[in-house]
């Protein structure tokens, strides 16, 4: 079951590696016994399904997440391996997609307009006139 990251981007079954363990997660004494936990590896560093680029970008953006060049994502959240299987998939999905996501345009900053600039100086008065009726009355 290839893994489809992007319609540009296909991660081959043969490149991902499953492990299976016990989980800790909901399911009572059913879990004791069966191994529902999904574990799933992709090597990036030595991946065919990537582009040079894509592997740099990869490697520089996933850097702390990597051991050894291979990303690792465990699922557990659900009762049964199928689920958690599906859910291990979805996670590697969003990761390898986020770090080939562009990168967001720099903040332009901008000055406040003078209307805004207008309505929270008249605010900052009316907060400080209803604080000074507040007051107890002076002695004179």
């Amino acid at each position: 079951m290839d893994l489809e990251v992007s319609p540009a981007l296909t991660i081959p079954a043969s490149e991902l590696r499953w492990r299976f363990s016990r989980s800790s997660g909901p399911g009572g004494q059913h879990v004791n016994t069966s191994d529902s936990r999904a574990e799933l590896s992709w090597n990036v560093a030595d991946s065919a399904a990537l582009s040079d680029d894509q592997r740099l970008l990869l490697l520089a953006r996933l850097g702390r997440r990597l051991v050894a060049g291979v990303i690792t994502v465990t699922a557990s959240e659900r009762r049964s391996q199928l689920r958690n299987r599906e859910a291990a998939l979805a996670k590697l999905a969003d990761l390898v997609a986020e770090g080939l996501a562009p990168e967001a345009a720099p903040r332009r900053a901008t000055k406040p307009t003078r209307g805004s600039n207008r309505r929270r100086l008249a605010a900052k008065e009316q907060r400080s006139a209803t604080k000074r009726q507040r007051q107890r009355p002076s002695a004179e």
